[in-house]
C-alpha cells in the first residue's frame, strides 16, 4: 500500500467516524395532545317519531334502523357500576308526534331500552327571542342572528349528549314548548319565546 492510498484510507474513515458519532443520538418525537381537543362521544341517537303513545314511542334512525323505546315514570330501576339505582323519569321535551325529527339518550332496563331524555328537534327549529338575544335555529345546524349589534351571536348548533350545543354555548333543555324554551349552562337560566 501506498503513502497516497494510505492517506486517503485514512482521511476516508476519519469521515465515516466523524459522522458516525453525531448519529448516536437518538431524537425522540415527542407527542402532546391537547385535552380540549378530544371530544367525548354522542351517545345520541337520531331519528323519526313513529307510533308515540303515552308510555313509549318508536324511533326510525337515520340509519333506517327502528328502535322501540319505553318512557319511565319514575318507577324503573337501573343497575350502575354495579348497583340497583332508582331512574328519574324520562325527560320528554317538545312533545312526541310522528314523523318529527328527535334526539335520544337512552339506556337499557332489563334488556329493554328506556329513554333516559327526548328533545324534538322539529319544535326546536324556529325563530326564538329574549331580552338580548333574537335567533332562528334552522335545519341542518344553521342559526341565523336577527340582531345586527349581538356581542356573541350563536352561529351553530347540534345536540350532543343530550345537550344543545348553541356554539360557542352548551346548554341544558329545561323546557321546550310550542311558545317557549328554557335553557340552563353555568351562567344561569335562560328564558327564550318562539315568534313567528
Amino acid at each position: 500500500m501506498t503513502y497516497r492510498s494510505y492517506l486517503l484510507l485514512l482521511a476516508l474513515l476519519t469521515l465515516i467516524l466523524a459522522g458516525c458519532k453525531e448519529k448516536n443520538e437518538v431524537k425522540v418525537a415527542s407527542l402532546q395532545i391537547d385535552e380540549t381537543a378530544v371530544e367525548e362521544v354522542d351517545s345520541t341517537v337520531y331519528g323519526n317519531c313513529y307510533g308515540a303513545a303515552m308510555n313509549s314511542f318508536s324511533l326510525i334512525t337515520n340509519s333506517g334502523d327502528t328502535i322501540f323505546f319505553s318512557l319511565d315514570e319514575g318507577d324503573l330501576s337501573a343497575i350502575e357500576d354495579g348497583a340497583d339505582k332508582e331512574m328519574p323519569p324520562s325527560d320528554v321535551q317538545g312533545g312526541l308526534l310522528d314523523g318529527d325529527k328527535l334526539a335520544v339518550i337512552a339506556t337499557q332496563v332489563d334488556g329493554e331500552d328506556v329513554a333516559k331524555k327526548v328533545l324534538n328537534l322539529t319544535t326546536l327549529l324556529g325563530r326564538w327571542t329574549s331580552l338580548d338575544k333574537n335567533f332562528e335555529i334552522k335545519d341542518g345546524g344553521l342559526v341565523e342572528s336577527h340582531v345586527s349589534a349581538e356581542s356573541k351571536p350563536y352561529t351553530s348548533w347540534k345536540i350532543h349528549n343530550g345537550k344543545l350545543v348553541l356554539a360557542p354555548d352548551t346548554f341544558e333543555v329545561l323546557t321546550l314548548g310550542p311558545d317557549s324554551m328554557y335553557l340552563e349552562n353555568a351562567n344561569g337560566i335562560f328564558e327564550f319565546k318562539r315568534q313567528d
